[in-house]
């Protein structure tokens, strides 16, 4: 191919040789030229519609004289362009003249005064609003304020269509257009109608393009002006995305309140660029809440009263001294938590194991992704997610399974329909018709709970068609005799029968993984929360070793994480069988040195693997575990069979909860200690991509509240094991030396680049960002021959329908922080989602009122009908404490990751009788 040759300009007088190609705006910047803009984005396609950006060209081949918009005219060899030529200047000021003709003077009341760009042109160019008898016809729009996360004042757009731009191109989503003609043109949403009837997801991108008052941050509105509000870039406290977010701060009184949050303004996140959700954006009210837990409190005479930290700590430090003589270390367990920082569930850790003697603890990781850890570990040597979310866009082919991500990660579902949209093949394997399985080219609808069946069936057609890498698997596998042997029974038509898909599906599926140059699988809870949750892991990496689909750009397995660190949790040794760093408790070789780093005797430091969650649960039920610590968990509404769960808690001699609300757990202890929010600590995050990102404090804590890295240092210098720490660096500083994977991750290398990931040994490596590109971390992959087995438990006549659970795109978790704000008005109660021939089945419409029943208990709450379940499978989430699911759901538990299977019970529906209609309620949710 020929070398496009650079082309010679001259611009303001100097002459230039440019790319051809470049737009004269695009050679202006790079030059640091000024010229004004207003409908341009560099990151969208050029509108060329405001004309702001006129230039003065003479063409070099006919020496013709004309104004051109710099953001869409390509340069051409032998042009000279004067960018603050007269007849352009006097071009600009015309048209600002003539927005300003027909846009409110309302400047000085305005939300966008400061930080408009039709504002600061007005000033910079001397214009100003004409006179009364020049303005002429005016458009009248009545705003928008009908939600409270966006108000549009569309009398104030100047049609700029940025928001239009970018809903479509960088969202993925219509949700904005023009509509009418001529004078009387206008941005519309769905019909003309209300935002808040349209199909906006909320994610606030038009709110980051917009240069005027057009569209407004409802939640900030009237709190402060522009000039007053300091950006804290810090990261969101949500899913394990890790996008990078600016905390808008002001200053009143003497107090710093954080009264918004927005996507970074200045080159924007490194994992989510611009981009952020309607958590991330619009879900920081709770920061400020009127219920934030800001005092310790204890329990007497059975009720929970407000206390000094001395009671608190003085009472903690006796009654755990006193159990750990008379009981010993392992009745003790602790909860870490996916909330916290690094350095905080490092601290943890290290109170249960250097202080207390045991190894019982755990946290949520258990509950969605302990069955990657065990499996991939087993496959592949390490149990992370394989490539970075970026490599999302580098692949010709990827499978989702069991992740409703437009959901539960919306960001990285963004990059998916950018994706699709470019012509990667995305292959959908879900029981429900979610939003991005209507987005992809290809859903395949499978019987809940039949993942494993399907995956079996992919490997044998990739197997009997020799459709694998037969060079990847003699060089850098092993055991592949085993998987064949295994997987033989397993033909598309034995499949077939059990999965409900037809067996051209399953050959499909299997010809375009193995054929694409690069492919890729993601997959959430759907997979892991299973009773063969760690089977069905193995499964999906057996297909990646295989087709040689691994360790380089595009492909890989890749495990979505949940919440903001639950990965770093798990690094930080917040399991109960591995210290930090994933070190085995029982080698004696680990423990020697762990014992040396915590400056302990090595007899205190068990080999004995602890407890999970689920076995501290029964072993409180049971009487052998006499104190818990939690750390931010809520395992009341989180964990399976919640009603054995605080039953459990309640016989406990002492609980003690660490939290920033209290949750339905902290109810039940009898210590509660008010912890600081994301908002108030420093510390580090490690998303899904294993990418380790700093915290930055904003604001102070509130009230009395703590960081628990303090909470977690004093309580061990009361237990006699002093922690004199200054500040988390400190413990990041000791987390290098006992952590391999993060010894060259130091306070100053984070602060210098930003980010890293993880594996990165030594203050001179680069990080890591795709796992497994030479080796696999245990030597040569592992094929895994993993048996068929069903759900724990399957319909029956008494319960004929499979329930299953997740999230919701405005809530998280428990719902402690996203129902208290604007959240919640975009998603204020729960139902149950039920295929409209099982509807008509039972004698239901939408609206009506069901009791829920499974073996466990039972949940009322509305029915919605949709097509997007398929019929014998029923949905809701757990983010609820009215509705509370998971007391529905079966503790049954995968029996190498000890995963309850969340994902799959039986139940039986009830109708309510004396229910009135309520669909008009179900009119945002359902959109």
């Amino acid at each position: 191919m020929q070398k496009v040759q650079d082309i010679t300009i001259t611009i303001n007088g100097q002459q230039q040789t440019v790319s051809p190609g470049m737009t004269v705006l695009q050679v202006a910047r790079k030059l640091n030229l000024e010229i004004p803009t207003l409908c341009h984005d560099p990151f969208l396609s050029n509108q060329g519609s405001c004309r702001l950006c006129v230039v003065t060209v003479i063409d070099g081949k006919t020496n013709e004289k004309r104004l051109e918009p710099a953001c869409v005219t390509p340069v051409q060899p032998g042009f000279i362009i004067e960018t603050d030529s007269e007849d352009a200047i006097e071009a600009r000021k015309t048209i600002l003249e003539l927005l300003l003709a027909n846009h409110p003077n309302d400047c000085l009341r305005c939300e966008k005064a400061g930080h408009c760009a039709l504002q600061q042109y007005a000033y910079e160019y001397g214009v100003d609003f004409p006179a009364e008898q020049d303005q002429g016809k005016k458009n009248q729009y009545a705003s928008d304020d009908s939600n409270p996360f966006i108000e549009r004042h569309m009398t104030k757009c100047i049609l700029c269509g940025k928001c239009v731009t970018i809903c479509q191109e960088e969202q993925g989503r219509h949700v904005l257009d023009y509509a009418y003609r001529g004078f009387a043109t206008k941005v519309v949403s769905e019909g003309d109608g209300l935002l808040q009837d349209s199909p906006c997801v909320f994610c606030g991108a038009c709110l980051q393009v917009c240069p005027t008052g057009a569209l407004i941050d409802k939640t900030k509105k009237g709190k402060a002006r522009s000039w007053e509000i300091e950006k804290v870039p810090t990261l969101c406290p949500y899913c394990g995305t890790g996008c990078t977010i600016e905390l808008e701060v002001v200053q009143k009184k003497g107090v710093r309140e954080v009264i918004a949050a927005s996507a970074p303004s200045h080159g924007g996140g490194i994992v989510n660029g611009r981009s952020l959700c309607a958590k991330g954006r619009f879900g920081m009210g709770f920061i400020h809440h009127p219920e934030r837990l800001t005092k310790p409190l204890i329990r007497k005479n059975g009720k929970l009263i407000e206390t000094t930290w001395e009671e608190a700590f003085s009472t903690i430090a006796k009654k755990f001294k006193d159990l750990l003589q008379a009981e010993g270390p392992d009745a003790f367990a602790f909860l870490a938590s996916a909330r916290t920082t690094n350095e905080e569930n490092y601290l943890l850790n290290k109170i249960s194991r250097a202080v207390i003697g045991t190894n019982n603890i755990d946290h949520c990781a258990r509950l969605c992704h302990s069955a990657s850890v065990a499996g991939l570990a087993a496959a592949f040597g390490s149990g992370a997610m394989t490539n970075p979310i970026k490599d999302i866009e580098k692949s010709d082919t990827f499978l989702v399974l069991g992740s409703n991500t437009t959901e539960t990660h919306p960001v990285i579902a963004q990059q998916m329909i950018q994706a699709i949209k470019k012509g990667s093949q995305a292959i959908v394997i879900d029981p429900r018709k979610t939003e991005i399985a209507q987005l992809a080219q290809e859903h395949i609808q499978i019987k809940a709970g039949t993942d494993l069946a399907f995956l079996n069936s992919l490997a044998h057609v990739i197997i009997e068609e020799k459709l694998y890498n037969n060079r990847f698997v003699e060089e850098r596998t092993e055991n592949f005799k085993a998987l064949a042997a295994a997987v033989a029974p397993c033909t598309p038509q034995w499949a077939a029968e059990i999965t409900g898909l037809r067996p051209e599906q399953i050959i499909a599926v299997a010809r375009a993984y193995s054929r694409a140059k690069k492919a890729a699988i993601y997959y959430t809870m759907g997979i892991t929360q299973r009773f063969t949750g760690t089977y069905n892991v193995m499964a999906i990496a057996n297909l990646a070793l295989l087709t040689g689909h691994i360790g380089r750009p595009g492909t890989g397995v890749n495990p979505l994480r949940g919440q903001n660190n639950v990965q770093g949790a798990c690094d930080m040794g917040a399991l109960p069988d591995v210290y930090p760093g994933y070190q085995a408790v029982q080698d004696e070789k680990i423990r020697r040195k762990m014992a040396s780093l915590w400056a302990v005797e090595e007899e205190k430091l068990s080999i004995r693997p602890g407890c999970t969650v689920g076995e501290m649960i029964d072993g409180a039920a049971e009487g052998t575990i006499k104190a818990m610590f939690i750390m931010g968990e809520n395992p009341v509404l989180a964990d399976a069979n919640s009603s054995h769960v605080v039953k459990a808690l309640q016989k406990l001699d002492i609980l003690v909860v660490a939290d920033i609300f209290l949750t339905e757990t902290a109810e039940l202890a009898h210590v509660v200690l008010p912890a600081a929010s994301f908002a108030e600590k420093e510390g580090t995050f490690t998303n899904t991509e294993r990418r380790v990102q700093s915290l930055h404090k904003a604001i102070e804590q509130r009230g009395e509240a703590r960081p628990d890295w303090k909470i977690l240092t004093e309580l061990s210098c009361r237990l006699g094991y002093p922690m004199n720490y200054e500040s988390p660096a400190e413990i990041l500083e000791e987390i290098n030396l006992v952590n391999s994977a993060y010894g060259g991750i130091t306070p100053e290398r984070l602060h210098k680049e930003g980010s890293l990931c993880w594996p990165c040994p030594s203050s001179d490596h680069p990080g890591t960002a795709r796992l497994h590109e030479e080796s696999f971390s245990r030597g040569k992959g592992k094929f895994h021959g993993v048996p068929y087995l069903g759900p724990a438990e399957e319909p029956c006549q008494n319960y004929p329908y499979i329930l299953s659970t997740g999230r919701r795109l405005f809530h998280y978790h428990g719902g402690s922080m996203t129902r208290r704000g604007a959240l919640h008005w975009a998603y204020p109660e729960e139902h149950l989602e039920m295929h409209p021939k099982d509807g008509a089945q039972e004698g239901l419409r939408t609206g009506d009122l069901v009791t829920l029943h499974s073996r466990r208990g039972a949940v009322t709450l509305p029915v919605y009908l949709t097509e997007g379940v398929a019929p014998g499978l029923v949905f809701s989430s757990f983010h609820f404490r009215e509705s509370r699911i998971n007391e529905l759901t079966n503790g049954a538990r995968d029996p190498i990751a000890k995963i309850p299977e969340l994902k799959h019970c039986a139940v039986r529906i009830e109708k309510e009788k004396d229910w009135s209609k309520r669909e008009g309620r179900y009119k945002r949710i359902l959109v």
